[in-house]
């Protein structure tokens, strides 16, 4: 468990967009906010995808709209639900990046390409562009993409893998300081 916890630390970190020790609200606000601003999305399609992050947020992370969530209490709760059923656990875990990469594909090409990759970590508060093109490159885009599949089991590994020899490219990225 203490492997999982390390990578659920880091996992909680990424969702503190603002960087305030604690994921709320306002951390939904800003990444969707930031997301469609980044995206010059306008009208219906920046309100759609800002009630997909909002359900997003709410659904796998917060589990309320006026939920906060301390580092102690994810710990607790992804730990309590990966030793209750592992596999439930990890369908909740390939379910919660289908949604959310299905929303971050915003041309529905079942691919990411850097510019969408960069994005998507900028609406989630990670600036550092040259940790997220070598986050980009450990994930081996072929012709400049990313198949969406790849992306989202990258994520599955990372958050129910209790292997510490399995090459981790999500886990090295926020190593790296992604």
């Amino acid at each position: 468990m203490e492997f999982l916890n390390h990578k659920w630390k880091l996992w909680y970190k990424s969702l503190d967009v603002n960087h305030d020790g604690k994921i709320s609200f306002a951390d939904v606000e800003e990444s969707r906010s930031k997301f469609a601003e980044l995206h010059k999305l306008l009208g219906d399609k920046a309100s759609g995808v800002k009630i997909d992050m909002e359900g997003w947020w709410i659904k796998y992370i917060l589990q309320s709209k006026d939920g906060e969530i301390s580092l102690e209490q994810f710990l607790e709760r992804c730990g309590s639900e990966y030793q209750a059923d592992k596999a439930k656990y990890t369908a909740k875990m390939t379910e919660c990046f289908n949604v959310l990469f299905d929303v971050i594909d915003t041309n529905k090409d079942r691919s990411i390409e850097l510019s969408e990759y960069i994005i998507a970590f900028q609406a989630f508060g990670h600036e550092n562009e040259n940790l997220v093109r070598k986050s980009f490159e450990l994930l081996n885009p072929k012709d400049g993409l990313i198949p969406l599949k790849d992306i989202v089991n990258s994520w599955i590994q990372f958050t129910t893998s209790d292997d510490p020899h399995k090459k981790d490219v999500v886990k090295e990225s926020f190593e790296e300081g992604v």
